[in-house]
């Protein structure tokens, strides 16, 4: 199989898409490809993350396969994000429909889950990526809970790590 990475804007679309046409269901595009695709098209990201809402392994393995048609490696769709969507309360409630196909549903998350799901790692690129939801959900209105944004980040564990606690603070800062 021949593996395009990183993934631009272009192949993720080309992914979505196959998604919502090709595999019955619901799902959910999270991370650096919805990034790439909704808020910042200069974004590439070594894979998909992509999460089958109703959470069946038959639902990751139509999503390997998928892959695999598509000439991708099966790594090329990360379905472990589910994990992280389930440290998050209230996590579907903040989902949006983001494309319809002939098979299923491809969703995405509001600015406030996409910030939630980066802020607890909260790396360079994360950091990046939320001050461009959070620019974009000002600019067109969009949900921004940051009420709930300020407290979880306040709430998360002190760090050694000057570096983060520099980005937390930075966050913070965003979402006054």
């Amino acid at each position: 199989m021949q593996v395009t990475r990183p993934l631009d804007k272009a192949r993720i679309e080309a992914i979505v898409s196959a998604i919502a046409d090709r595999l019955p269901g619901d799902w959910v595009v999270l991370g650096g490809a919805l990034v790439s695709v909704w808020l910042d098209a200069r974004r590439t990201t070594e894979d998909v993350d992509v999460v089958g809402l109703g959470g069946t392994l038959q639902e990751r393995y139509a999503l390997f396969r998928l892959a695999a048609d598509l000439g991708l490696e099966p790594e090329a769709v990360n379905s472990a994000a589910d994990f992280f969507l389930e440290q998050i309360a209230g996590w579907r409630s903040e989902l949006e429909i983001w494309q319809r196909g002939r098979a299923g549903t491809v969703w995405r998350p509001t600015p406030t889950l996409l910030v939630l799901s980066k802020s607890t790692r909260l790396s360079s690129r994360d950091l990046a990526d939320c001050e461009a939801a959070i620019a974009r959900s000002r600019a067109e209105g969009l949900r921004l809970d940051t009420a709930r944004l300020r407290a979880h980040v306040q709430s998360l564990p002190p760090t050694d790590d000057e570096a983060l606690a520099h980005r937390r603070e930075r966050l913070l800062a965003l979402l006054d």
